[in-house]
């Protein structure tokens, strides 16, 4: 029992989340590089002979040097087991990133120094704020030229609603970034590294006090000077520090640094792994589960078809809740009703997959999935049954009619198009009796239509007609027994249903769905109805 609960203790899962192009994707390789999971870290946008970011692992990823899904790894650093949660950047992949946040204990909030805050910022950060859970700032790039930290951390406060404490500050920027001064510890930190290196490999950093004789020459009269002015004002100044503040959500930690380099980013991960939470305890229908309770439950966040290009198989990945897993140990599907062995558990990085034999509540893993799971599913032990609250999707913004060019391509075009849905990158809806050879797509952003294509072309090698339609709205109808028929209509709202057979509307403009509910008595449409999981 001691050695199950010490596991889960050492257990750290964190997602990381940004605007595009703030470089999460860059801050989680030379993570992996410090817990010694890579040897070398990738390039998110490199020259051809460049190595990829190892989380970047779907070929359309690798070419456009975007992440269009999350990724999931693990690995071991002074003797925490790390799970970190890589999203997407890209606005148009944000309910991937709202799923993935749903796994995650703690979130680390990419900032680039240059832009501070930016509109997807702002939108997965509420996201996290209604899980109130902790939230650990990196100001990154602070390698180019960037804005004022005061100017950082104040636009933080005032448009993100939350309070900051700079665990460390900068010394200069751009060309003239020395460094940075380590508030707890009272040293200064500066690195050298090997221009050629690319940020490739651990730097070495040098740590000395205000003191040392030696900084005037190594950072500069003015920098120096610039330094002590600025240390002396955060701490007459500045907030306090409350770690319990940072656990409830009220406070962020902010650190600055450079990913590309590797400037303060182990400084920033031994910070982060002392002060972020152990496994929090999950919602579910009989109140919440402690992450130590013996009983093993996990649910279903994400699902991946063609992980592995020779098997075409799907992937479903759990987040252990409470409890130790076991190979091979029978679980119950609670959405299914039945019962089930996990016979194959991965531990996983990127795409790369190890068989492994235990693991504890906190930990990712990906089990097989012979297309019973769907994201938001309960597995549990038998002699303990409730479900998660489940997950909700985004209603979808864009729409568009979409069929195989070639119709003895009908299989796998079906196959394809069902696979994707049921990852919840896209939502599938057919014409009120129409087939599944013909389907209209919604999706929440314009970019999903773009990977739906390529996936298709190289996954299941179907070529399609997409035609994009003119909608925006989504409406499921609510009142049982109505005949979508006997509608009163504008003529370009457009009745469908989902594959469960409830039916929809989709609307050009929300004065449509005005129009249809004043000439509809008694007419009940919903944002959210079919939209749950």
């Amino acid at each position: 029992m001691a050695d199950y609960k010490k596991e889960i203790e050492r257990r750290r899962t964190f997602a990381i989340i940004s605007h595009p192009d703030a470089g999460k994707t860059t801050l989680t390789e030379k993570l992996l590089l410090y817990g010694g999971a890579i040897q070398q870290a990738g390039m998110v946008k490199g020259k051809r002979h460049m190595r990829h970011a190892v989380s970047d692992w779907m070929d359309i990823e690798k070419q456009r040097g975007i992440s269009v899904t999350s990724s999931v790894m693990q690995f071991e650093y002074n003797n925490y087991c790390i799970n970190i949660l890589d999203t997407p950047g890209h606005a148009d992949f944000s309910e991937d990133t709202y799923r993935t946040l749903m796994a995650a204990d703690s979130a680390v909030m990419v900032i680039d120094a240059a832009k501070g805050v930016e509109k997807q910022t702002r939108k997965l950060f509420k996201v996290c704020t209604l899980r109130h859970i902790p939230i650990f700032t990196f100001i990154n790039k602070m390698d180019r030229d960037a804005r004022s930290p005061y100017d950082l951390t104040d636009q933080i406060e005032q448009e993100l609603g939350i309070k900051t404490y700079a665990m460390n500050w900068p010394i200069g920027s751009g060309r003239e970034f020395k460094g940075v001064y380590d508030r707890a510890a009272k040293k200064i930190l500066t690195f050298t590294a090997e221009e050629t290196a690319n940020g490739k490999h651990q730097v070495e950093e040098s740590a000395s006090d205000l003191s040392d004789p030696k900084l005037s020459d190594l950072l500069g009269e003015d920098l120096l000077s610039t330094l002590k002015d600025d240390v002396e004002l955060l701490d007459g100044a500045g907030a306090d520090f409350s770690l319990e503040d940072v656990r409830r959500g009220k406070l962020s930690p902010v650190f600055f640094g450079s990913a590309l380099t590797n400037f303060g980013v182990e400084p920033f991960l031994q910070e982060f792994l002392r002060m972020t939470t152990t496994p929090l305890p999950r919602k579910a229908d009989i109140g919440e589960i402690d992450p130590m309770d013996s009983h093993f439950s996990a649910f279903v966040f994400k699902i991946q078809a063609n992980m592995n290009k020779a098997h075409r198989d799907r992937v479903a990945f759990l987040r252990i809740c409470s409890g130790e897993f076991d190979r091979g140990m029978e679980v119950v599907h609670m959405q299914g009703g039945r019962k089930m062995k996990l016979m194959a558990p991965q531990q996983l990085m990127a795409e790369q997959r190890e068989i492994i034999d235990h693991a504890y509540a906190g930990d990712i893993i990906g089990v097989f999935d012979p297309g019973v799971f769907s994201i938001g599913d309960t597995l549990c032990a038998s002699d303990k049954k409730f479900c998660f609250g489940g997950i909700p999707t985004f209603a979808p913004e864009h729409f568009a009619r979409v069929s195989p060019k070639d119709t003895m391509k009908r299989k796998q075009f079906v196959k394809g198009m069902t696979q994707i849905a049921q990852e919840g990158a896209i939502q599938i809806f057919q014409e009120l009796n129409g087939s599944m050879e013909e389907v209209v797509v919604g999706a929440v952003g314009q970019l999903q239509f773009e990977v739906l294509e390529y996936r298709l072309e190289n996954e299941y090698k179907v070529d399609i007609r997409m035609e994009n339609l003119p909608h925006e709205y989504i409406r499921w109808i609510e009142n049982e027994g109505l005949d979508p028929k006997s509608l009163d209509l504008t003529s370009d709202t457009r009745c469908i249903q989902d594959l469960k057979g409830n039916h929809l509307l989709i609307f050009v403009s929300e004065w449509n769905i005005t129009w249809a509910l004043q000439h509809n008595h008694g007419l009940q449409l919903s944002e959210f109805g079919g939209a749950k999981l």
